[in-house]
């Protein structure tokens, strides 16, 4: 089976996901893969979590933090802001306070640590996961193609869904226990019980955003995962250990894809003597790539001429992906 295979053979999977190490061509598989599909008609979304990734030079076009940018005839791209995203989740959580118990004004205590959290590491791969949220509980394209970030992060990107919902789980049941204590007591003492828990709805809100990305995102019907790497042996390595730990959060693997394959033509040209030990040392790696791999190789893409950038490069990518 062969990339495009797994298109025309299970087109109920929409969420499609690029993962690999930094520098592979992640974002321009990516891109590629959206074009491609675009160009068979479906409305496509492409979109980078990855804060290093530029889809702005890869289409030639500024899409950072200015929502879904249509670049062709189906095709939208997206690059998220995370800043923002920290800035609003910010507003979101005061405002929240205020409402939740009638306060004129955030506590200064509070604030501190709304704050300090915002510095924290964990904050920006936070307000990643809950733009991704956004976008995929919308629903408003055929494909959503994801272009994530490098292998670490991603690993940890993906393990939140279980994380938070772990944590929603047992703050939940927390709450529930406190108010059927406040049931009791407002019976007891005959007032009038709450008519909604605010807290709890919110605890509730924040569970089924969680569960239905998460859903989503590891649900082998509706899910494929590509890997990309390059016929590099440390590479390689990397990416067969990186798949035994998506396994561990059921990402459902479609494939690899290997990037940069030298063109064994240029042999037959006077080259120089170092590209021509690049591509021994490919071949070796070639080799063993398919038995290392467990055969799930979609697609070998030769080295592109010039970076992949404007859409006739990225017609040309798609073209040797999909072949």
């Amino acid at each position: 089976m062969g990339f495009k295979d797994v298109f025309l053979q299970h087109p109920e999977r929409r969420y499609i996901m690029f993962g690999g190490g930094g520098g592979v061509g992640k974002t321009t598989f990516s891109a590629a893969a959206a074009y491609w599909l675009a160009s068979q008609g479906k409305k496509v979304l492409v979109f980078s979590v990855d804060p290093q990734a530029s889809l702005t030079d890869i289409f030639k076009k500024d899409i950072f933090g200015k929502g879904p940018v249509q670049i062709m005839d189906k095709l939208w791209a997206q690059e998220i802001d995370a800043d923002r995203h920290i800035k609003a989740y910010q507003q979101e959580i005061r405002q929240k306070i205020l409402d939740m118990y009638g306060l004129p004004a955030v506590p200064e205590e509070i604030e501190n640590y709304i704050q300090a959290a915002s510095a924290e590491p964990a904050m920006e791969e936070s307000a990643m996961f809950d733009a991704v949220v956004d976008v995929v509980m919308k629903g408003d394209y055929d494909y959503y193609i994801y272009d994530l970030v490098p292998l670490g992060h991603a690993l940890y990107y993906l393990s939140m869904a279980k994380v938070y919902d772990e944590w929603i789980n047992k703050v939940t049941k927390l709450r529930e226990e406190m108010r059927e204590y406040e049931e009791m007591v407002s019976r007891i003492r005959r007032e009038k019980v709450t008519e909604q828990d605010q807290i709890l709805q919110e605890l509730l809100y924040i569970k089924n955003r969680i569960n239905t990305s998460a859903g989503i995102l590891t649900d082998k019907a509706k899910t494929a995962f590509f890997f990309v790497v390059i016929p590099e042996a440390g590479v390689i390595n990397d990416t067969q250990k990186a798949a035994k730990l998506f396994a561990q959060f059921d990402v459902p693997l479609s494939g690899y894809v290997v990037n940069r394959v030298i063109p064994h033509e240029l042999l037959t040209q006077n080259i120089p003597e170092y590209l021509r030990h690049r591509i021994a040392m490919q071949d070796q790696n070639l080799l063993g790539v398919r038995p290392a791999l467990g055969g799930q190789v979609m697609a070998m893409v030769p080295e592109m001429e010039r970076d992949v950038t404007g859409l006739a490069m990225i017609e040309k990518l798609a073209a040797g992906m999909i072949a």
